[in-house]
């Protein structure tokens, strides 16, 4: 691949998660302090995001893919983005402010996927190129944050908006960069385009498997606790009194560029069901740590909750990636991973937005939280699907990949 390839893709990447993280980290916080909404409305809104998860595949399957240019319909949605993000800020009624969400989140999460199609037009080896761009996502994600750390954004009413314009005028610089990315040209009108196709169907057949279909179960489960930490952890450190918890959260993303180097090798070492119960049982760790943890004596807790983020998603959501792969085969792989990213990031962040939602709206009076409770019915979660796991899923050490 040449230099200048590579460096445009990378920047691209960069940018696709710094326009994510911009906004996204600091939501509820946002909807608390300047909308002054409820718990409810926060997880709601964040199941704006999941709902358009769900959407998505049919517009990137039955029409982007193929009549437009994967860069092209890129800049366009970011550039939509850009303004719907500009307009966000003026919005002061929590209800309309739902839907200006649920439609940014409907441009920008066809992105995701195109922004993967341009990388892997353009590389020769997956395995070995696609790392060394994706990371740069991490990056981005990891600077935003930062950046909002060092200017104070999430302190106050005032400030807070900020982190909308600085993820607009990062979603128009990609939407404007994006047209002289690498051409990505449509598949056509051969391509297939059902609805069924597009959410993955030809998959359902891994359902026959048992090991698998546990497995799946338990990752739609298992986003219920992810989504109170995605939800409500900043909200959390912001209100135990963690200065700068926007920039202090990054090193979850740290960890989890640091962890994702070690999966290839404990992949095949270790096997499967280890990893994925590992990963799972640091969920339960994570918000013990958050419901003991305070910025006195127990700080560290904190730090070690954030810090876990690392296992928490590498080992249970990027190995169940590599699992549905290694079960798919090279005829079905790609429905395979659109099902798979529909029943977590879509149905199982849904759900799990919906009831930390009324969780934590539960264990508060007025603006007070209850957050050793709140955190022990995510942790409560994850040991009922850790034990499911441990019962049902049954997978030999060595993985047959489906022909």
């Amino acid at each position: 691949m040449k230099p200048i390839v590579f460096t445009k893709l990378s920047v691209m990447m960069l940018l696709e998660y710094f326009v994510w993280g911009a906004w996204y980290v600091t939501l509820g916080k946002y909807m608390k302090t300047v909308l002054h909404t409820d718990d409810v409305d926060v997880g709601k809104t964040f199941g704006a995001l999941a709902i358009a998860t769900m959407i998505s595949p049919f517009f990137v399957g039955m029409v982007a893919d193929r009549y437009f240019a994967a860069q092209r319909i890129m800049g366009v949605l970011h550039l939509l983005g850009a303004a719907v993000l500009f307009f966000a800020i003026q919005v002061t009624d929590k209800d309309v402010f739902y839907y200006v969400i649920l439609f940014y989140s409907l441009l920008y999460t066809p992105t995701i996927a195109l922004s993967n199609s341009i990388v892997f037009h353009q590389i020769t080896d997956p395995g070995r190129q696609f790392p060394w761009i994706r990371v740069f996502g991490t990056v981005g994600w990891i600077l935003s944050g930062l950046l909002i750390g060092y200017l104070a954004l999430e302190e106050s009413a005032i400030t807070m908006p900020a982190t909308f314009q600085i993820a607009a005028a990062a979603s128009a610089l990609l939407g404007v960069i994006s047209f002289i990315m690498p051409h990505t040209p449509p598949k056509g009108k051969a391509a297939k385009s059902s609805a069924f196709s597009a959410l993955g169907g030809e998959a359902l057949v891994l359902f026959k498997d048992k090991a698998y279909l546990v497995f799946f179960i338990a990752a739609i489960l298992v986003c219920i606790p992810l989504s109170f930490y995605y939800g409500f952890a900043n909200i959390f450190l912001d209100e135990v009194g963690m200065k700068k918890a926007a920039g202090e959260m990054t090193w979850g993303q740290v960890s989890e560029a640091i962890f994702i180097l070690a999966i290839p090798f404990l992949f095949y070492s270790i096997g499967v069901k280890r990893m994925l119960l590992l990963g799972m049982a640091a969920w339960i760790l994570r918000y013990l740590l958050f419901a003991y943890g305070n910025v006195d004596a127990n700080l560290w807790m904190l730090y070690a909750g954030i810090v876990l983020h690392g296992i928490c998603y590498d080992f249970f959501f990027v190995t169940g990636y590599m699992y549905t792969e290694k079960k798919a085969g090279e005829k079905i792989k790609s429905a395979a991973q659109g099902l798979f990213t529909f029943a977590t990031y879509g149905l199982g962040m849904f759900i799990g937005t919906w009831f930390s939602g009324l969780t934590t709206d539960y264990y508060s009076v007025g603006k007070v939280h209850d957050w050793k409770s709140i955190w022990f019915v995510p942790a409560y979660i994850a040991v009922a699907v850790v034990l499911y796991f441990i019962l049902f899923f049954k997978e030999k050490s060595e993985i047959k990949q489906s022909s």
